[in-house]
């Protein structure tokens, strides 16, 4: 299975939940999938899904997932690190309404610069291959070898924003 979120903020996030849903009716993605949608005006049609879904049913998804995939929100794709996942993390763009500016992108990029656990991706068009990346480093013990390390780090990198 793979899951899916946008997390919370208020502006759409179609580019991301598009994506997926296609790769689901091609065939690329041939597991059950489930989105949180959040405020996304698209509405999948090839995988399960609902705009929310109650933080800890989010975290049971993400402990039974192959592959979790989320926005650049710092809190999303720790969850899915804590749950032992790899995440394919995704950056929200401000230039395309998916947030207020491209602060997530700045922020993903840092976190993988200097710690690492994430597969980034910038363009929707690599998500097939990502998602394949997530799901051989989540099958190591690369992220259960660097939790604390990286999460007072990433606490560090926090203050510093």
């Amino acid at each position: 299975m793979i899951f899916v979120t946008v997390g919370t903020h208020e502006q759409q996030f179609n580019r991301l939940v598009k994506a997926v849903d296609e790769l689901r009716a091609d065939g690329i993605l041939t597991e059950p999938v489930f989105i949180q949608t959040g405020y996304s005006t698209y509405e999948p049609i090839h995988c399960d899904h609902s705009r929310f879904v109650p933080f800890h049913q989010m975290k049971n998804y993400m402990e039974v997932a192959d592959v979790v995939i989320t926005h650049g929100g710092p809190s999303s794709f720790i969850e899915a690190m804590a749950a032992g996942k790899v995440p394919v993390v995704v950056p929200r763009r401000g230039d395309l309404g998916e947030h207020v500016n491209d602060h997530q992108a700045d922020f993903v990029r840092i976190v993988a610069k200097r710690q690492g656990g994430i597969v980034p991706i910038y363009d929707v068009k690599e998500l097939p291959q990502a998602i394949e990346r997530a799901r051989e480093l989540s099958c190591g013990t690369y992220f259960k070898s660097h939790n604390l390390e990286f999460c007072k780090e990433l606490c560090g990198l926090i203050e510093e924003l």
